[in-house]
């Protein structure tokens, strides 16, 4: 995976035995560091059945799925799709009916569910997420990263983050479509990702932004709060961005759940700025 590396000189003759060099505990420290992001990547991921130990033989009946109103036609494997808990229970409904096997998805959105059985059968979905080894930090496939940090300008552009979403009739974001659906099929490795995946976007419009922070409102539980405080960072950090928008104020017009939750985390937010304030310090407060 990361190449062969020697370590002998051009002046190195075959047949000498050559000295390792002592590792450092510098070395010792930075192996450690790249074998955890590892595992983190590999945690990430760990409810594909391609990323088990013992992978399916991929010799189970075949398993057609409907998917939109337009009835576009998918093809899996039921061992793999049985390793969502939706899918199984599907499934196992229909066990008296061997030879053919149908589930039909008709609000699902094509575009999803082709990123879903794209993870059931690699353990991610394009654009994948990829390490940057020079770097150590984590990045979409297909963002090259400008060799100053500093300049955005030489980027190269990355994956279109966005697809046309039909139940909403406008565009909203992809990952938030991706992590409401694996909320909807049990897929919780699968949240974890779309979710990493959302924090490495950069450049969305406004109106985009809360389209898809209505959606993930719409389209997860209350007792689910992280695409939700996800959303709520996002306005908070990029407030000066949000307080111009007429997009921004016509939602808060609108209302909703996701307007008062972003109320109390202002709040919250400003209540931590003034608690670490020097001069909050040793004042008691009054009621």
């Amino acid at each position: 995976m990361f190449g062969k590396r020697s370590f002998a000189s051009s002046k190195d003759r075959s047949g000498k035995i050559q000295k390792q060099p002592k590792r450092s505990f510098r070395d010792a420290s930075e192996l450690k560091q790249k074998q955890k992001k590892m595992v983190e990547k590999l945690d990430a991921r760990k409810d594909s059945p391609m990323m088990e130990a013992t992978s399916p033989s991929l010799t189970s009946a075949i398993v057609t799925v409907v998917v939109g109103p337009d009835q576009r036609l998918f093809a899996a494997h039921e061992d793999v799709l049985s390793h969502a808990p939706f899918f199984a229970q599907a499934l196992r409904g229909q066990f008296f009916e061997s030879a053919n096997r149908r589930i039909d998805l008709p609000t699902e959105e094509p575009e999803v569910f082709s990123c879903i059985l794209e993870y059931l059968y690699k353990g991610d979905y394009y654009p994948r997420l990829v390490h940057d080894r020079r770097r150590q930090t984590w990045m979409l496939e297909g963002a090259m990263p400008s060799p100053d940090p500093n300049k955005t300008s030489d980027r190269a552009a990355a994956v279109e983050p966005t697809f046309f979403h039909t139940g909403v009739g406008d565009v909203i974001l992809r990952d938030t479509a991706v992590y409401c659906a694996a909320d909807r099929y049990g897929l919780e490795e699968l949240k974890k990702l779309s979710l990493r995946k959302q924090g490495l976007q950069s450049g969305i419009e406004v109106g985009v932004i809360l389209r898809s922070a209505r959606y993930a409102y719409e389209n997860t539980p209350d007792n689910d709060s992280r695409l939700r405080a996800h959303y709520l960072a996002l306005i908070i950090r990029s407030r000066k961005t949000f307080k111009r928008s007429g997009t921004m104020q016509m939602e808060m017009e609108m209302g909703g759940k996701l307007f008062f939750d972003l109320f109390v985390a202002m709040c919250n937010h400003v209540d931590d700025l003034v608690d670490a304030s020097p001069s909050a310090r040793g004042t008691p407060r009054t009621i």
